[in-house]
């Protein structure tokens, strides 16, 4: 059974998911996400053709993702491609959020 931090020191681990949860708490920053899943790395000029958004707002939603750690950035010369992070999203179906809300002695 995974032995889980004192409540005390949970603040940063709940101030992380809040993040992260906050950026999927947006039907536009999803469907970035889901896009980013259909075709894997895309360049910004791309994904705004894609999305129907001018550059400016789709950076924005972006930047909350890209802060998430929910996509990730690599930049080739003047552009930037974005990815999915798969692990990090994959870790927020995992075992340890899992646990952190339910009793231990149901934890996974």
């Amino acid at each position: 059974m995974k032995q889980l931090p004192l409540l005390s020191s949970m603040d940063e681990t709940f101030e992380r998911y809040e993040a992260k949860f906050k950026a999927l708490a947006d039907k536009k920053r999803l469907q970035i996400m889901y896009e980013l899943t259909q075709r894997g790395k895309v360049c910004v000029c791309d994904l705004a053709e894609i999305m129907g958004m001018a550059q400016s707002k789709l950076s924005y939603h972006l930047k909350i993702l890209l802060d998430a750690g929910l996509i990730t950035k690599e930049t080739d010369g003047t552009w930037n491609y974005y990815e999915l992070n798969h692990g990090e999203v994959n870790h927020l179906l995992s075992e340890e959020l899992c646990c952190i809300f339910r009793a231990s002695n149901h934890c996974c």
